[in-house]
């Protein structure tokens, strides 16, 4: 059925002799639009699970080394340093990547109910809630997305370094077409243009910003073992031109707040098992999708993606970690 809307709308395109473009002069309908996007976003998701499935087969039809989960944290991720930002201190971009990353973190601390805000809950589904504010910039929907979950298996730690780390992305990002570091200014910080696949009839878009995965010790919750967050912001530092000069590109702002909680009983000093271990899971972002989408649509599109996207990350990496070692 998806591949048939699809085939009709390309057949509507031609039939009529319009080039259906995005702006606010398109001649596509609202709801034409959005079901285009879903269907575009159907499609790659199905190629997605099964490049997935091709891989685990192939996976197990092999014999592989099984590397130990200890070693993703040798080596410059097994310094006192990482998630310091001790190594990026002297660079250009760290007064604002240090302020963005504080006013980040309490504005993910901050509740949803506090002072009537305008927080509207859009997705209640188990573990997940999601909230959002809805807000517009010269007509372009900017809504502020805040997003709790509760992960059972896993540390804050491994939820923030799957997120953090650029060879894990493509595991779990499904609209990404590249990703590329344009410079490693420390172990815990690096400054990317990552490009998204084209859904038609939008633009294909991208994205540069810098990314810092960083230890929380200040502030913890009672019963609170540890924290980690890695904040994205978009910036203009290094402009980078999108790779084949069409993209419209995106700013955004994002964090992902990782809280490890250990039973009430437990005394320090004791083995773990996975079965001890919860992961408390904020997730806020601000997007200016850049060009212009109708703004029924895109909100539709929100609603319909970041529970899949949080369910799938948050899967993603519960089925990374099952049978390793526990990573602190």
């Amino acid at each position: 059925m998806p591949a048939m809307r699809l085939q009709w709308r390309c057949g509507y395109k031609l039939q009529h002799g319009q080039k259906i473009v995005e702006g606010p002069h398109s001649t596509l309908p609202e709801d034409e639009f959005f079901d285009a996007v879903e269907t575009g976003l159907e499609k790659i998701e199905e190629d997605m699970q099964m490049r997935f499935k091709l891989r685990l087969q192939s996976q197990i039809s092999q014999t592989l080394v099984n590397v130990p989960h200890e070693a993703v944290a040798e080596g410059e991720e097994a310094r006192e340093e990482f998630g310091t930002g001790a190594e990026a201190k002297s660079h250009p971009l760290w007064p604002e990547i240090d302020r963005v990353c504080k006013e980040q973190l309490h504005y993910a601390r901050e509740g949803v109910g506090q002072d009537g805000n305008g927080w509207q809950i859009f997705a209640d589904e188990g573990e997940i809630k999601m909230y959002k504010r809805e807000e517009e910039v010269n007509g372009m929907v900017m809504d502020p997305l805040k997003a709790y979950h509760t992960v059972k298996g896993v540390t804050a730690r491994e939820m923030c370094h799957y997120f953090f780390m650029p060879e894990f992305r493509n595991d779990w990002e499904t609209t990404l077409e590249d990703c590329t570091i344009l410079e490693k200014i420390s172990a815990d910080t690096l400054l990317f243009l990552q490009t998204h696949k084209r859904i038609w009839p939008a633009s294909q878009r991208d994205a540069q910003f810098w990314s810092h995965m960083r230890k929380i010790t200040d502030g913890l919750e009672p019963g609170t073992c540890d924290m980690w967050v890695v904040c994205n912001n978009s910036t203009d530092y290094a402009k980078q031109e999108s790779k084949n000069g069409k993209c419209v590109r995106i700013f955004l702002t994002v964090i992902l707040a990782c809280q490890t909680l250990l039973p009430d009983n437990y005394v320090k000093g004791q083995p773990l098992s996975r079965d001890d271990l919860t992961c408390k899971v904020t997730y806020c972002s601000v997007v200016n999708p850049g060009g212009w989408a109708p703004a029924s649509a895109l909100r539709a599109v929100y609603k319909r993606e970041y529970p899949k996207f949080l369910k799938r990350f948050t899967g993603y990496v519960i089925d990374q970690c099952k049978d390793k070692p526990i990573m602190f």
